[in-house]
């Protein structure tokens, strides 16, 4: 389909999106029950994903978590396209997100000369292109500005929809430009040359991985391998690592809180800095566990 097509589908998502947030909730429903009743996208990884985190759960508290993700999923999906018409003023007025401790993140971004800010699957990771037209709890503004932002991503086989989700995800930026992406086989290269501009790096780090893996101990009651990309960079360069936890507290209200890793991550091993982060994930889903990507063969 090529970029004419990518077009399309943006034009599309531009006229449809441009519906109020509410009217796609009304349709969030239906969504769910074609992927999880008509389609039965993925039940089988998902209610394995669950029995194998959680074996101390009955069969009946797993069906009920499962319930609960495919409800969520089908919301993501309706928020992503709405998402994808949507600029910071709207965001803002939305109330969808909203930044409990931007004080903790903004000490760290102004003490340190590069902060890097590792992210997950749970809550809406599509929302993450938002950041600053969230509402913050205490009023503070973020202190970054978007010429600070970097999302680290792994391209897609498929062009169309690498294109497509890639523009979809950075939509609300005021300025799209190719620096505020960065393909994670190019991210260490990209992140020495500009070691003296001050930015900010975001990876959503728990993916199954497709490189080398190290061996990160038990995750949700399971033997599981990591990446160290993001961790590795960190370590080299001497940045500040943040954990960022994106919480659904009810539908259409998110909750985002900054965690602080480390000050420093050349004082810490990248190993240690990717035990800490699966520390905090498996906390967090453990809270929420409807929350997270259930859909992803995590462990393969």
């Amino acid at each position: 389909m090529g970029k004419f097509g990518v077009k399309i589908a943006r034009g599309a998502v531009k006229v449809i999106g441009s519906f109020p947030l509410k009217v796609h909730y009304a349709f969030a429903g239906f969504i769910t029950w074609i992927l999880r009743d008509v389609m039965r996208y993925r039940n089988d990884v998902v209610m394995t994903n669950l029995a194998r985190s959680f074996p101390e759960k009955k069969y009946g508290e797993l069906k009920q978590i499962s319930k609960e993700f495919y409800k969520h999923l089908g919301e993501i999906f309706v928020e992503a396209i709405w998402f994808g018409a949507s600029n910071y003023k709207r965001l803002y007025k939305s109330g969808l997100v909203t930044i409990t401790n931007p004080e903790v993140f903004n000490e760290v971004f102004e003490k340190t000369p590069n902060t890097t800010v590792l992210f997950s699957h749970c809550g809406n990771w599509e929302l993450l292109g938002g950041f600053l037209g969230y509402r913050t709890a205490t009023g503070e503004k973020m202190a970054f500005e978007e010429k600070h932002i970097r999302v680290v991503y792994k391209e897609l086989h498929s062009k169309f929809s690498d294109e497509f989700f890639r523009l979809n995800r950075v939509n609300a930026l005021e300025t799209v430009g190719t620096e505020c992406e960065i393909e994670s086989s190019k991210i260490l290269r990209t992140a020495i040359k500009g070691r003296n501009e001050k930015a900010v790096y975001i990876y959503i780090a728990d993916q199954y991985p497709y490189m080398s893996a190290y061996y990160v101990g038990e995750f949700m009651s399971q033997h599981t391998l990591a990446m160290l990309g993001s961790a590795g960079v960190a370590n080299k360069l001497g940045h500040a690592v943040v954990y960022l936890k994106m919480k659904r507290v009810q539908r259409g209200k998110y909750e985002m809180s900054f965690i602080p890793i480390c000050e420093d991550a050349s004082k810490m091993t990248p190993e240690e800095i990717t035990r800490k982060y699966y520390d905090i994930l498996e906390a967090e889903i453990r809270e929420t566990p409807h929350n997270w990507l259930w859909t992803h063969k995590r462990w393969k």
